[in-house]
């Protein structure tokens, strides 16, 4: 299946519709696009990865709370469907803690249900049904300012470092970190792309490069632990990454793996950078600290596929991200543009507060 022609969510039909989405399980192997027609298999989708990254997460969300009020008939009182609402936001909130777009997503859809003045539940699915939209359109946009804004630090004949999946997979379209990339090839760039795999679920290798090289772009598959030597080789002129959380401060939460590729680019002078959108900032947290940590499975680092590599009943530690501080991140990369040496006043600047 050609991936030009598949969007990676979205909404088909009116306010009886359905999302069709792309099972990130099965690539790159199988490209199988899943209808999902209730809420209860859209947060099973989320949960186990079928549809992944921050951005594509909070649309997953936003589609998710309209799956969940079609349950309420067209022509109940618009009182007994944002009741549903509220439910099918708190429901839908507790399948994945880390990545903060899924909860901007539900309280932009819980605020919308609060603030229309409808007469039935009608009427309000279509109020929802178009914020949902525009929740997706705003993030296609986003993704392509950010590929505009970042595309020249990659430098023509360079190397770029990436880690798990940041493209148009893990968002509307396009991609935050891949969006660099997308762009500057489409400016005519030569450069070539190291994946990281990203253990332990290979998103790099399963995703990242199936994305890029369907794109025409030189792509390289490497083990997570190879980076330091490609960097002390220099192949590596820059590394971007995107972010399921970034604090106030600039710290920013990413898929395990990333807190290490930063101290690794600072041993060896290369600059970090972070391409998110705005909704992926969390100004209500000061620190990483505050950042809550996914756990998931330890299956996930006994097995790999169908095959057991380690001992029965061996301790098993399996975070889902990590913290990289924001004295390590050059900049941040934001569909308005750039926030260079983020911190609290820089961060605060760039959204006018105070």
């Amino acid at each position: 299946m050609n991936r030009t022609m598949v969007k990676t969510i979205q909404w088909i039909g009116d306010i009886s519709g359905y999302v069709e989405l792309i099972d990130q399980t099965l690539l790159p192997a199988e490209c199988t696009v899943l209808q999902i027609k209730d809420i209860r298999s859209l947060w099973e989708a989320i949960k186990v990865l079928r549809v992944r990254g921050a951005p594509a997460i909070g649309i997953a969300a936003a589609y998710g709370v309209m799956l969940g009020v079609q349950e309420i008939p067209d022509d109940a009182p618009s009182e007994e469907a944002k009741k549903k609402v509220n439910e099918s936001a708190d429901y839908l909130a507790t399948s994945r803690p880390t990545a903060v777009n899924l909860f901007w997503a539900l309280e932009r859809m819980q605020k919308t249900a609060e603030s229309c003045q409808v007469v039935n539940a009608k009427e309000l699915k279509e109020k929802l049904l178009a914020e949902a939209e525009a929740i997706r359109a705003e993030d296609a946009a986003m993704c392509r300012a950010i590929g505009k804004h970042g595309a020249h630090l990659i430098p023509d004949g360079g190397g770029v470092l990436t880690h798990c999946n940041a493209g148009g997979l893990a968002t509307a379209e396009y991609g935050t970190a891949l969006a660099l990339m997308f762009t500057a090839h489409e400016q005519g760039k030569s450069f070539r792309v190291y994946a990281d795999e990203t253990r332990p679920l290979l998103q790099g290798a399963r995703l990242t490069t199936w994305e890029l090289t369907q794109a025409g772009i030189d792509t390289t598959l490497i083990c997570d632990n190879m980076a330091g030597h490609l960097m002390s080789q220099g192949k590596i002129d820059l590394v971007v990454t995107g972010a399921d959380r970034i604090a106030a401060n600039g710290d920013a939460a990413n898929k395990i793996g990333t807190y290490s590729l930063a101290v690794l680019a600072k041993a060896h002078n290369i600059p970090f950078y972070v391409a998110a959108p705005s909704s992926t900032f969390d100004l209500s947290i000061p620190d990483g600290s505050h950042i809550p940590i996914e756990q998931r499975d330890p299956k996930e680092v006994t097995n790999f596929g169908q095959t057991t590599t380690a001992p029965e009943n061996i301790k098993v530690y399996n975070p889902a991200f990590d913290v990289t501080p924001h004295e390590y991140i050059q900049a941040i990369i934001a569909e308005r543009g750039f926030i260079q040496k983020p911190d609290m006043e820089t961060i605060k600047r760039f959204f006018k507060i105070g």
